[in-house]
Formats: C-alpha cells, structure tokens, sequence
C-alpha cells in the first residue's frame, strides 16, 4: 500500500491562502485515489477532496467548492490542497490519505498521514 505524509499547514487570516502538499511513497497504481480529511476540535473526521490518479476527476465537499482545489503532481506522487478564502471554520487538522477508489467515504481510504494544523483567524 502507499503511505503518505502531509505537510503545509500553518496560520492564516481570514481570507487568506495555503497550500498542502501530501507525498505518498511505496507502489501506486493509476486507478488509485488521493483524498484529503479534516477533523476540527471535538468533531468527527470529515471528508474535504479527492482525486482518482488516472482521470484526474475530482470530487469536494459543499462548503469549499469554489475555494479549495485537489491536484495532482503524478511524476512526484503527490497531491496538494490549495485552500483559498480561508474562513475560521475551515480551522481543522488535516489529513491526506489514499483509497484504491475514488471516494468520499473515510472507510474507502487504507492509509493515513500524521496530519497538518490549519488555523484561520478571525
């Protein structure tokens, strides 16, 4: 399986910008899929993007649509969340992980990064 580390967060103002890189090493295959979660403080884990390797067919969250966009870096096995008009409730530790499908389901993806802090201030 692949493992994934993650990294970019940081903190930012309201209306504000930044972009998180996940690498993935060991064996991935093109109809594999990335995908990035997020878990604010006290609440459950929550999908936020993914990408399917092969298409580059993407799928987000409501609430960051227009926003935040997935993308992928294929020769280097990396994906990136670049978050734009950051708002205070997008506050959350991130997570990159990787699922064999395209999904928006935590329980599709088989490995996880550590996660990165994103604050946004008011």
């Amino acid at each position: 399986q692949v493992r994934v580390v993650e990294s970019g967060g940081g903190l930012v103002q309201a209306g504000g910008s930044l972009r998180l890189s996940c690498a993935a090493s060991g064996r991935t295959f093109s109809n594999y899929a990335m995908g990035w979660f997020r878990q604010a403080p006290g609440q459950e884990r929550g999908f936020v993007a993914a990408i399917a390797w092969r298409s580059g067919v993407t799928i987000y969250l409501d609430s960051v649509k227009g926003r935040f966009t997935i993308s992928r870096d294929d020769a280097n096995n990396t994906i990136f969340l670049q978050m734009n008009r950051l708002k205070p409730e997008d506050t959350a530790i991130y997570y990159c992980a990787a699922a064999d499908t395209l999904s928006s389901l935590a329980r599709s993806y088989e490995s996880w990064g550590q996660g990165t802090q994103v604050t946004v201030s008011s």
